[in-house]
């Protein structure tokens, strides 16, 4: 009966240990560890994130511009003039602008390679300050376009010395949110959303005349 009692008290022992062994350090932890395998809240992290400052939003912005809006409009050979299809496009992105007076964009100006380094960033810098001032003429303050850059002959699309209309463009950007205005994540995301939501309803405009391939064409 004794060595009865005993083997049962072993029996206990064993599974008393293997139920220690098996949680191990686990049995130390707080409460629900097991379960969080690092991704647990990660939605109100990003939340956080995004409430916390507006990177995130400038950087979605962006992508909505590029995505909605031609944002690159070509130039003529050792020119800074606006052709009707530029001015067209500029329209377009102007109307897009209009609708976020809260944000704040960036014009940079590019050539093809063909003359010097040091011209081709002046000649970069007339086609943003173009830009700049065509996008004025429609109506958008000149505080909210932040600055004209020039890359000049630095980036062109097309690797290659000789003329190419591709290269001689200039890209519209947003860059940010203006000074001292709310920022639309404080009070203001839900009439942000709400205009986008209302806009995404409507027909996109487009350039009349102009086709894809034909602007990806023309040299």
């Amino acid at each position: 009966m004794q060595g009865r009692y005993s083997m049962i008290r072993i029996g206990i022992t064993g599974l008393g240990l293997l139920l220690v062994t098996g949680c191990g350090a686990e049995f130390y932890r707080e409460a629900g560890a097991t379960t969080d395998r690092g991704d647990f809240g990660n939605a109100t992290m990003n939340n956080t994130m995004l409430m916390n400052g507006d990177r995130s939003y400038v950087l979605d912005l962006g992508q909505r511009f590029a995505e909605d809006v031609p944002s690159m409009v070509n130039f003529a050979f050792n020119s800074s003039q606006l052709d009707a299809g530029a001015r067209e496009t500029l329209r377009v992105q102007a109307g897009w602008i209009r609708q976020f007076p809260e944000v704040r964009f960036r014009v940079y100006g590019h050539t093809d390679l063909v003359g010097s380094a040091s011209y081709n960033r002046q000649l970069g810098l007339a086609r943003a300050q173009a830009v700049v001032a065509y996008l004025a003429s429609q109506g958008i303050s000149r505080s909210r376009l932040e600055a004209v850059v020039s890359y000049g002959e630095t980036q062109p699309l097309i690797m290659t010395e000789n003329r190419e209309r591709r290269n001689r463009r200039t890209v519209t950007e947003v860059s940010g949110f203006v000074d001292g205005h709310p920022n639309p994540l404080d009070g203001k995301y839900a009439e942000v959303i709400y205009r986008e939501y209302v806009r995404s309803a409507q027909p996109k405009t487009t350039l009349s005349g102009i086709t894809g391939s034909e602007m990806a064409t023309e040299q």
